[in-house]
């Protein structure tokens, strides 16, 4: 039966179990119950299980029903984002300030029917390992991938290549999008807290105005992606908060601002904070304000290494009853799936 069929069959299941996740979401490192779900499933596939690889992460393991050493890992995140669900269907969020925004639910039920049909058929050969992963959301060094690594998913489920994907909405159903190369962006987060004594707005001349001195670094970082990057490389950088001041006419002893620098190429990504740093001690030298800059590189850029991420073409996907098949341009979104060697 081809499995576009056999799924189809069990398309409603699916859509309960996508719909039950995203009723109950679970921020990071908190998806016990997700886990819990998660494994269930999967042991009433006949899948073996392991549980709290990352915190929270589920590791299923199935073997196929032709030998072979190739050991392929199939990826999906679990937990959500905190924000407050404003959706009016059944199935919205009972959990107050969660929800998933991101689409974690619909990753976790589509992997857990990979799973079924999997073991199901075993028309395969070698060995699937199911990864389950919490704390996609946190990213960096403290995000689930990379506690998962630390933890020794890959000692202990050695992968040769490792697969997964994320919703696009927007996208015709049916379709799958894929590219060689970069697919999604590094993200970076950034704080820069400009600071000096308080000044009355009527004597700005007794101290170094922070207001001013954020509003030149706010213009200025943009240079850094207009003059400072390579035009080939594609680079973003978005301040998106500022915060200061209480009083009309007293400017402030301190203003933050905060933001996004997102790249495609390793080689932008490295030169972005070295950039950011300098446009801002040079803004601050100018103006007498003192200015501390906090960076975090948080993901890695994403790009596709296996070449089925180029070369797809419709008779691979058949099997999912795919309508088209499309190359897309880069997604400056990010995720933390780079952490996993693809």
């Amino acid at each position: 039966m081809p499995v576009i069929n056999r799924i189809a069959e069990f398309h409603d299941e699916m859509s309960k179990w996508r719909r039950h996740l995203h009723a109950n979401p679970e921020l990071s490192y908190q998806e016990h119950q997700t886990a819990k779900f998660v494994a269930d499933k999967l042991r009433s596939f006949g899948i073996e299980v392991s549980e709290g690889i990352g915190g929270t992460g589920v590791v299923g393991i199935l073997y196929g029903g032709r030998s072979g050493q190739r050991s392929i890992g199939l990826r999906a995140d679990m937990d959500a984002l905190a924000v407050e669900e404003r959706n009016d269907f059944g199935h919205r969020s009972v959990n107050t300030g969660v929800m998933h925004a991101c689409g974690h639910d619909g990753h976790t039920a589509m992997l857990l029917g990979a799973a079924r049909y999997l073991a199901e058929t075993r028309n395969f050969s070698g060995r699937v390992v199911f990864i389950f992963q919490p704390a996609e959301e946190m990213g960096g060094a403290d995000g689930g991938a990379a506690r998962m690594i630390r933890e020794g998913l890959f000692e202990t489920f050695r992968c040769d290549e490792i697969y997964g994907l994320h919703n696009r909405p927007g996208m015709d159903i049916g379709t799958f999008a894929v590219k060689a190369g970069p697919m999604m962006a590094s993200g970076d987060s950034f704080e820069i807290e400009v600071s000096s004594k308080g000044m009355h707005a009527a004597q700005p001349h007794k101290g170094a105005d922070v207001v001013l001195t954020a509003g030149h670094i706010l213009v200025a970082l943009q240079q850094i992606a207009a003059r400072n990057t390579d035009p080939l490389d594609a680079l973003v950088v978005s301040a998106t908060q500022i915060h200061g001041g209480d009083a009309y006419n007293v400017l402030p002893n301190t203003v933050t601002i905060r933001g996004t620098v997102r790249a495609f190429s390793p080689r932008a990504h490295a030169a972005a904070e070295p950039a950011l740093r300098r446009v801002v001690e040079g803004i601050a030298l100018s103006t007498g304000a003192h200015c501390k800059v906090s960076y975090a590189q948080q993901y890695p850029t994403l790009p596709s290494h296996s070449p089925y991420g180029g070369s797809c073409d419709l008779r691979r996907c058949a099997f999912s009853g795919a309508k088209c098949l499309r190359q897309i341009r880069n997604h400056r979104g990010f995720a933390e799936g780079r952490s996993f060697p693809g």
